[in-house]
């Protein structure tokens, strides 16, 4: 591993998940010298805890953050609206592992879809055949099954029952994948031993994250200044707007100060509005890069909610890989289903622990122990659609509530849109069929839960009026500031985001190479 020194002016990655550690590799390989810097601890595979609730208190960002709005999850969870991880690998080291592709037409939703009342829909500034070369590449570094001929994952009972479920129903795009984790060994990581433990780390390696593939390859480098336990707490700039340091607190609280010539914020899309808000000064006094005044706004987080079926013979949804199984006919634009949008029906199982927590979150008695004790017949799945964004929902400051740093916490304001209600009543009523006509004796609808997709608040736009950063995830306003997770995302489409924040962090690092060649930046 390389050290840089505190006072060379260099390329600052703020964090190290999907976005930042993708674009960490990406730029070392090419001899571009990066400090990346990790609020969270360096685990490894070895650390990792196949107990849910002890991996989730090891792993997930668990610092307060305050909720508001009328959506559920801040009835349920108010100081938990995001289960992210804050550790090196972010939250790939978390993720399930689905990886599909956003569609053409969704990146061109407000042409697609028209005037949606109350929604800020607007044209990705790139299309989907920018884009498409970068998600082959994207899959081949993932090592996407169903992709660049590498095999399906075979097919537990979880996803069998979701198979015969579509059939049934009519559906043609059903399978288990394309997914993050290999079948066989690929790209020196094993096969999986489908342990089910997706969510918890994975022992095993069989799983993609950065932490198991960019990161290493990076530190391989000796380009890479890797600074775990490093909390970012203001990015500074110069007389003219250009960037030039980030501050961060070291694990015991000690302030450091970081030269920049770049900085490329991943902080997932909660924090990194969140620091920018933190970083205002006289001449960026809403924020940082926010003349436009759209940092922390349309935040998405995907229409989600769960339906959990009950059979009267075992089913045992927890062997085998977690949400390797998707059905894709509901992902398409078809307006007389009363929204716009689609969404995608994915398998998922939790073990008793997290089951008992997010079945439904407040029940007690009958109504919860039934369900539970029906656990080992027990099938389920996942329902994950387009949200529509709005500027009232978004990610601001909460300045009554401070972290462990004396720092403001984010507060997470989200309201659920009319086309989302409308469009997650269509997709429980279709897993529910889906699950009844099979022989299902019961089945329960599970609201939403702590977001694991959240998306938007510095999104893409063509006018620096409408959104923060450009095509690149260059900030409008700052031209060595750029955005490198979800949250340049446009708008949300159906598809889960990590291959997608994958594709647009291999295109920003070829993008930002050549611009540092040319002394464009």
């Amino acid at each position: 591993m390389s050290t840089i020194d505190h006072s060379t002016e260099t390329v600052v990655i703020i964090g190290s998940g999907a976005g930042g550690g993708t674009l960490a590799y990406e730029l070392t390989k090419q001899g571009i010298e990066c400090v990346v810097l990790e609020a969270g601890p360096y685990l490894r595979g070895e650390d990792y805890m196949n107990l849910e609730w002890a991996a989730f208190h090891q792993m997930a960002w668990s610092d307060t953050r305050t909720t508001s709005g009328s959506w559920r999850v801040a009835e349920d969870f108010p100081n938990l609206p995001a289960w992210i991880v804050k550790a090196v690998g972010g939250t790939t080291t978390h993720w399930s592992g689905a990886t599909p592709r956003i569609k053409p037409h969704e990146f061109r939703a407000r042409s697609t879809y028209g005037r949606v009342d109350g929604a800020s829909l607007l044209d990705w500034p790139l299309a989907y055949e920018d884009l498409e070369p970068y998600y082959t590449r994207a899959e081949d570094a993932i090592g996407s099954t169903h992709r660049g001929g590498r095999p399906p994952l075979p097919a537990n009972n979880n996803f069998k029952v979701l198979a015969a479920g579509a059939e049934k129903l009519g559906y043609h795009y059903y399978a288990t994948g394309p997914y993050g984790t290999n079948a066989e060994p690929y790209d020196g990581r094993p096969a999986s031993v489908q342990d089910g433990f997706n969510f918890q780390g994975d022992k095993n390696g069989s799983k993609w994250s950065t932490r198991v593939r960019e990161i290493p390859r990076a530190l391989k480098t000796g380009k890479l200044d890797l600074r775990p336990n490093s909390h970012v707490a203001q990015i500074l700039h110069d007389r003219t707007g250009r960037v030039d340091a980030v501050l961060y607190l070291d694990q015991d609280g000690t302030l450091h100060r970081q030269a920049a010539q770049v900085v490329c914020v991943a902080g997932n899309s909660i924090e990194t509005p969140r620091l920018l808000h933190l970083s205002s000064s006289s001449l960026f006094p809403d924020g940082l890069a926010n003349s436009s005044g759209q940092v922390g706004r349309n935040y998405m987080r995907h229409m989600t909610g769960s339906v959990y079926a009950q059979f009267d013979k075992p089913v045992r949804m927890y062997r085998g890989e977690t949400m390797a199984g998707n059905i894709a006919d509901e992902s398409v634009h078809d307006p007389s289903r009363g929204f716009v949008g689609g969404y995608n029906i994915q398998t998922i199982s939790l073990g008793p622990a997290f089951l008992a927590s997010f079945i439904e979150p407040g029940a007690w008695g009958p109504q919860l122990t039934g369900l539970l004790d029906a656990y080992e017949n027990t099938a389920g799945c996942w329902l994950v659609g387009e949200d529509m964004p709005q500027e009232s929902n978004a990610i601001t400051l909460d300045s009554t509530v401070t972290d462990q740093h004396g720092l403001p916490v984010a507060h997470v304001h989200f309201d659920d849109h009319a086309n989302d209600a409308a469009m997650r009543e269509h997709a429980y009523t279709q897993a529910q069929k889906l699950y009844s006509a099979v022989g299902a004796v019961g089945s329960h609808r599970t609201p939403p839960y702590p977001s694991t997709h959240n998306l938007g608040t510095c999104r893409m736009s063509e006018r620096p009026e409408d959104g923060v950063v450009d095509r690149w995830g260059r900030a409008h306003d700052v031209p060595n500031l750029f955005i490198s997770d979800g949250s340049q995302f446009t708008t949300g489409a159906a598809a889960n985001p990590t291959l997608t924040i994958v594709a647009l962090a291999i295109r920003q690092a070829e993008h930002l190479a050549e611009s540092l060649k040319k002394g464009e930046v």
